[in-house]
């Protein structure tokens, strides 16, 4: 079965339940063409929502995507597209910037917001995100840009990554458009966002969130304590399933089953472990395995 869709808010977008993530496009070092069978394999499987960042790569991964996109523009209309803004890093792409600093001023993210427009070789962005909160933020300037995309019809959502729930209700304050998700690190290794009121925020507001590094970052395939007790209690419980299950699959389904509705980022160039992943999106956690998991990696029991 391919995997299902969600809407991120009563008002849209309808995504993915995983996204295919395209941080470290730029390292996979693949031709257009392959880069078109991957996405291609991923929408297959119903994986067809794109997560970018205009930063990413060094200012070169929507670059790259846009390139492969190009050579086959009707794929655009299987695809929805993610990108944030946001964050400025010191880059030969970008000899304007002498500072890494954060720039959520109405100016920054239009111009941004264009730009990916243009290297995407797209019409539209489905979604735009603030890429992480800015201390200088001034909440009216930056309504005032993402008003004025979704009106022009250049980005359909809006959205914040990494913001605080009083952050996200600071600037959701001076809109008239909903905030339809808050992209935030959540992982079984990264287990904060269920007690820092991070998802209950989400549901509060009854929007899905979406998770970055949901494996932590490869860390769950490390060698500190934590990772090797979350790996042997996922292994444990994918053994013990009706179909047999990796522990990444496991790391997947336990994110995939909780009531937030959290959908997951993958962060893989490779064709098997995207296979894999759509998989985990048919495995049923009983609530059971779900606190075994939760007290094996250091969540305790309230």
């Amino acid at each position: 079965m391919p995997v299902p869709t969600i809407n991120l808010h009563a008002r849209g977008p309808q995504f993915s339940r995983l996204i295919f993530g395209a941080w470290r496009l730029a390292s996979w070092k693949l031709s257009a063409r392959e880069l078109l069978q991957l996405i291609h394999t991923s929408a297959d499987l119903g994986i067809t929502t794109i997560d970018h960042a205009d930063l990413y790569g060094e200012y070169a991964c929507e670059e790259l995507f846009g390139v492969a996109l190009r050579e086959e523009p009707s794929l655009r209309s299987r695809l929805q597209l993610v990108t944030k803004c946001g964050i400025k890093i010191v880059s030969a792409k970008r000899p304007s910037h002498t500072l890494k600093h954060y720039d959520t001023s109405r100016a920054h993210i239009l111009a941004s917001a264009e730009n990916s427009l243009k290297v995407l070789h797209t019409d539209y962005l489905d979604l735009l995100l603030i890429h992480r909160p800015d201390p200088f933020m001034d909440p009216d300037d930056t309504a005032a840009a993402f008003e004025a995309l979704v009106q022009s019809g250049k980005v359909r959502h809006v959205g914040v990554s990494n913001f605080t729930p009083s952050q996200f209700d600071l600037l959701a304050s001076r809109l008239s458009i909903p905030l339809v998700t808050n992209q935030i690190e959540i992982s079984v290794l990264k287990l904060s966002p269920f007690l820092d009121g991070s998802l209950d925020h989400c549901q509060r507001q009854r929007i899905a969130p979406m998770a970055w590094s949901p494996l932590g970052g490869g860390n769950l395939f490390g060698a500190t304590p934590q990772a090797e007790c979350a790996r042997a209690v996922l292994h444990e419980i994918g053994h013990a399933l009706p179909i047999p299950a990796s522990v990444d699959q496991v790391a997947l389904a336990w994110l995939l089953a909780h009531p937030a509705r959290i959908v997951p980022v993958l962060g893989t160039g490779k064709a098997d472990r995207i296979r894999a992943a759509a998989a985990a999106a048919e495995i049923k956690l009983s609530r059971e395995q779900w606190y075994k998991i939760w007290v094996a990696c250091g969540g305790g029991v309230p």
